[in-house]
């Protein structure tokens, strides 16, 4: 379930319009050409005797609008952010001196970011012989509705931080997105976080991030810090 980051939407402005720039512009060559190397007798009619654009000015066009394409890929691999996510053994976190697995996700890019569309899809864990259950993608309510049915008390022995569209991910920062204790992973396998954002030329990116990937269900100290 968990994937690489991948660009799912681009702006259509900024990336779209450069495109068709260069298709017309380099059809518009096409035809400069052929027209200036066709028979006079087939260019005397119409509607090939229409002439757009002399060769010059039509490579000029299509060099121009090729360059601009280069210039705003170029731009937007600068700008892209590069999501990934860690977690951690932490206290302070789960009342009663509990130690709780924390995940956050980060932007390592140069660049900031701003949320576009976060959601959660949880698996729990099985019971007996029945199978593990899985919701479908939810909003952060419906996901810590389903983990409460199963037990666990929200802000007690878990928490879903509140992350509301147009949250900006600031360049080398760190957006927390929740905390487990083991009483919370002993009813939950794993909690995946979809999240798309934004950057500064309108590109959607996503990646979707396993919270719990990795965790120490019975933590008895705290991680070193990272750094």
């Amino acid at each position: 379930m968990e994937t690489a980051q991948r660009v799912v939407r681009r702006n259509r402005l900024y990336s779209r319009l450069v495109s068709v720039l260069v298709y017309v512009s380099f059809l518009l060559l096409c035809y400069s050409v052929w027209r200036q190397n066709a028979p006079d007798t087939l260019t005397g009619s119409w509607p090939w005797k229409l002439e757009l654009l002399d060769v010059q000015s039509a490579a000029t066009a299509t060099v121009g609008s090729l360059g601009a394409a280069l210039a705003r890929a170029q731009y937007a691999r600068a700008v892209r952010p590069a999501l990934g996510y860690f977690g951690r053994v932490m206290a302070d976190m789960a009342p009663g001196e509990r130690l709780a697995w924390a995940c956050s996700v980060f932007n390592a890019a140069q660049d900031v970011a701003v949320v576009e569309e976060i959601s959660y899809l949880v698996v729990l864990t099985a019971r007996s012989e029945d199978a593990e259950e899985e919701t479908d993608w939810v909003n952060r309510e419906e996901a810590e509705r389903t983990v409460v049915d199963r037990g666990p008390e929200s802000r007690t022995d878990f928490a879903l931080h509140a992350i509301g569209v147009g949250r900006p991910v600031p360049a080398q920062g760190v957006m927390p997105l929740g905390w487990f204790t083991a009483a919370a992973m002993a009813q939950v396998r794993d909690v995946f976080v979809r999240v798309r954002v934004t950057d500064r030329v309108g590109d959607t990116h996503e990646r979707v991030i396993s919270m719990l990937k990795g965790a120490d269900r019975s933590a008895r100290r705290v991680d070193p810090p990272m750094i």
